[in-house]
């Protein structure tokens, strides 16, 4: 199994970061203009937060996992939960690779598979090298390809 970039522990501890930095604004400005709020009260609770949100962060990136196995893509991820997927070849649509601001900032790259059945039936593999992300994109690709020839529908 081929796990994540470790750069992309630190993309996630900032993007926890952010978020729980949004959260602070707005308990700030429900302390403000609503109703007064203990101070320690605010500040402990965020702090507690931010702490709580990075070890997601290292956690998640830790149990990260993907495999290209014979007949289907197999991913292993979650914390609290631990999500088994198997994506079979066959229900490849497309493959797309993705490099957001962020992304490109620290030189990773993610591949989104995009498979058919309900709505929102895609797969995304952060925290790869762009190198490493169009090669998997095009195995990808080329495994989807073949299993269309061996589909017996």
């Amino acid at each position: 199994m081929e796990s994540l970039h470790p750069r992309v522990r630190l993309l996630w501890v900032l993007s926890t970061v952010a978020r729980l930095s949004v959260l602070g604004v707005v308990a700030f400005l429900i302390d403000r203009f609503a109703f007064s709020l203990p101070q320690s009260g605010i500040v402990g609770v965020l702090v507690g937060l931010v702490i709580l949100g990075i070890v997601h962060a290292v956690l998640a990136h830790r149990i990260w996992r993907f495999d290209l196995q014979d007949d289907a893509l197999f991913l292993v991820r979650g914390v609290l939960t631990r999500t088994d997927t198997t994506v079979p070849y066959v229900r490849v649509q497309h493959v797309d690779t993705t490099r957001g601001p962020i992304e490109r900032s620290v030189g990773l790259a993610s591949v989104v598979v995009y498979t058919a059945g309900s709505r929102g039936a895609d797969i995304t593999i952060p925290g790869l090298r762009p190198d490493r992300a169009t090669e998997l994109r095009e195995r990808l690709r080329d495994l989807a390809i073949e299993s269309e020839a061996t589909d017996a529908v």
